[in-house]
């Protein structure tokens, strides 16, 4: 096998390294981190704990199909970062975001097990869902992996798949939900709620005439929910404090504009955003983008847009009043 990229490494509390590789894993994208996602993870952690090594994700970045079919890659749900914060929150002792390019693609199954999973993290045990696949031309089924594991003696776990409201869970089944605006069942399906990270660029500052100042985010790098009115918490990159948010995406309709833009409106915040990194998690669609006649009528309409986000957080433990915002810069 051609030699690849190493991955690079997020590890709880340094229960793993590459020096000491053995461990228990499982292999995957594991975009979104969703329940189907979790209830592999819980067989991976038991399964560890009983045979004494530590969990490990072995994850990808980019998408394979972002190498494999170029301009076709589904949009991702989660940043590689966020993706192994969700995954070590869930009990994992490491994640490893494998970097992926053509040379990695190439990597036939027989080579990925022999020379990724039992070389380079001497894997013990392995835990994958029904419709894993590996290797080059995903030629690798469960089926081989199983084969491959019994001539080592490498456990091997499958685990089928969770299902929510009569259908299987699966990180495409969540795009068409963000895309859709349809956060609350997103959200049901995921294990955190559904986050986007940006920073702040300045905007037409048409918000702060209306007493609504806003925080306008560029730089998402995960899909954007559909155009809508959310209600959201917000984190600031280096502040402790969360606070509660009116979130609109979509184009400023009202001011004849037509590109999208993703504008948070962060309740009770006062200083200065612009260059800041935010995390946006939406929690519930208030309701869909739409045109007003008057100034007046969208000013009545934002703050009951405002109150209605601030219901929303507070019953998610996001209180305007005790985030510390008033002594934030």
């Amino acid at each position: 096998m051609q030699p690849v990229a190493p991955p690079t490494v997020f590890s709880s509390a340094g229960r793993w390294t590459p020096s000491i590789p053995a461990c228990v894993a499982t292999v995957g994208n594991f975009d979104g981190v969703h329940v189907g996602h979790a209830a592999i993870v819980a067989r991976l952690v038991a399964m560890g704990r009983r045979i004494g090594a530590p969990a490990v994700v072995l994850t990808f970045d980019p998408h394979p199909a972002a190498i494999l079919r170029p301009g076709s890659a589904p949009p991702p749900l989660t940043t590689p970062a966020r993706r192994a914060e969700l995954l070590l929150a869930l009990g994992v002792d490491a994640v490893l975001v494998q970097p992926v390019d053509e040379r990695f693609v190439a990597v036939e199954a027989e080579d990925f097990y022999a020379g990724i999973l039992r070389h380079r993290l001497a894997v013990r045990g392995l835990v994958e869902g029904a419709d894993f696949h590996f290797g080059a031309r995903r030629r690798g089924t469960i089926e081989l992996l199983g084969r491959l594991c019994q001539a080592d003696g490498v456990e091997l776990e499958m685990v089928g798949p969770v299902e929510h409201a009569g259908a299987a869970v699966s990180s495409s089944r969540l795009r068409a939900l963000v895309a859709d605006g349809r956060l609350s069942e997103t959200n049901a399906l995921l294990t955190a709620p559904y986050r986007c990270r940006g920073r702040v660029v300045e905007g037409a500052r048409r918000g702060r005439t209306l007493g609504f100042p806003t925080a306008n985010l560029a730089d998402i790098a995960t899909l954007v929910p559909g155009d809508g009115v959310y209600a959201c918490r917000v984190a600031v990159a280096g502040v402790s404090a969360v606070w509660p948010a009116a979130v609109h995406v979509g184009p400023n309709v009202s001011f004849g504009e037509t590109a999208v833009s993703v504008e948070a409106h962060l309740i009770g915040f006062e200083g200065d955003l612009y260059g800041r990194s935010l995390d946006v998690d939406f929690l519930e669609r208030l309701r869909e983008t739409r045109r007003f006649a008057s100034v007046a009528e969208l000013t009545a309409q934002l703050a009951g847009d405002v109150e209605a986000a601030r219901l929303v957080a507070a019953s998610a433990g996001v209180d305007s009043t005790s985030s510390g915002s008033r002594h934030a810069t």
